[in-house]
């Protein structure tokens, strides 16, 4: 029986790439040990990697078992990103959706919301309740949610957190949250990427606080890979509280794969606004002063600065204190949720 199924066509293309991404992941990792600029420029591909790895785990178990709920949340398997089309005039570009599915819709709008196009932005608020129930995801469309969840605009981000909810049929409603913490609590193969919707939904003001004790158990547990997802969901999530829990995982956590993420939630992933992140520069500050940290993680730290200020202040503590000093004696701008991550 196991020697039918290893030579099934469905069986090998799924394991192939698995293993290519695990070891993309792997190779990130020494690198990222070694050198935080690094870490920083290959961070949207782990995100992807690890959005790919999640999906793909999911479609061989549906191949395995076509039974499987897993296949109600991912598609078989991943598509390439096409080229970004470029923003139009109000008009025309109303006239030709008007042409499309809601599918088409909606994939194109998030393709030009990636490229900057304010309107597009407009357009899928507009109509996203019109398309609930008449598109799903695609390989394509979780592709783009993908890209868009890189993009350094939060709008772009939130957008495409709306967008990945509906296309999976995910109300913001109580009874959505329970099913995901179904997914979560029984089913392995789909509980990664339910772990990221659940902190999606959460951040959309649906039952946070459960959300987020959820969340929190599940950073704690004993498989990496759970805890790397309830870590996604928890920089999703992005209410103050997952803050200190990120720093202590960011401390404390044995894998350094888990650590490095936390730093790049705190940074950079996720939807924390630009006022929450730097709410963590005093305790990473703080964090410095660990004489337990290793050095990796002491990296990770001094990169999660450099990250949330935009300053390019080298692996000195007492330098990044002094200029924190010298920033607290001046006015300080605020941000808003529709900001730049950066300054």
């Amino acid at each position: 029986m196991g020697e039918q199924q290893s030579q099934l066509p469905g069986d090998v293309r799924p394991k192939t790439k698995l293993t290519k991404f695990r070891e993309f992941q792997r190779i990130y990792l020494q690198i990222a040990r070694r050198n935080w600029p690094a870490l920083v420029a290959l961070a949207a591909l782990s995100l992807f990697a690890g959005f790919e790895t999640a999906r793909l785990e999911t479609a061989y178990a549906k191949q395995q078992n076509p039974q499987s709920s897993a296949g109600a949340f991912f598609a078989a398997s991943p598509a390439r990103l096409a080229g970004h089309s470029s923003d139009r005039g109000r008009g025309a570009e109303v006239d030709e959706l008007s042409l499309l599915t809601p599918q088409l819709q909606a994939e194109r709008l998030l393709e030009r919301a990636i490229d900057r196009s304010e309107s597009s932005l407009e357009q899928i608020h507009q109509r996203l309740d019109g398309w609930r129930g008449h598109f799903q995801e695609t390989d394509r469309l979780f592709d783009l949610v993908a890209e868009a969840m890189n993009s350094k605009d939060l709008r772009v981000r939130d957008a495409a957190v709306e967008i990945d909810l509906a296309a999976n049929n995910l109300n913001k409603t109580p009874q959505s949250i329970m099913q995901l913490m179904k997914v979560v609590h029984t089913d392995s193969v789909s509980r990664s990427l339910a772990l990221w919707r659940l902190g999606a939904l959460g951040s959309r003001g649906v039952q946070p606080e459960t959300v987020f004790g959820t969340l929190l158990r599940y950073a704690h547990h004993r498989n990496e890979d759970t805890r790397y997802w309830a870590v996604e969901g928890l920089a999703m999530l992005a209410t103050d509280a997952t803050i200190d829990s990120l720093l202590n995982i960011l401390r404390s956590d044995p894998s350094p794969r888990i650590r490095q993420r936390a730093a790049c939630s705190l940074a950079e992933s996720g939807l924390l606004t630009q006022e929450q992140r730097f709410a963590a520069v005093p305790d990473l500050l703080n964090l410095l002063d660990d004489d337990a940290l290793d050095s990796a993680t002491r990296g990770w730290v001094y990169g999660a600065l450099r990250g949330i200020t935009g300053e390019p202040l080298g692996n000195d503590a007492s330098g990044w204190r002094e200029w924190w000093a010298e920033r607290d004696r001046h006015p300080k701008k605020s941000y808003g949720t529709a900001d730049l991550l950066h300054a």
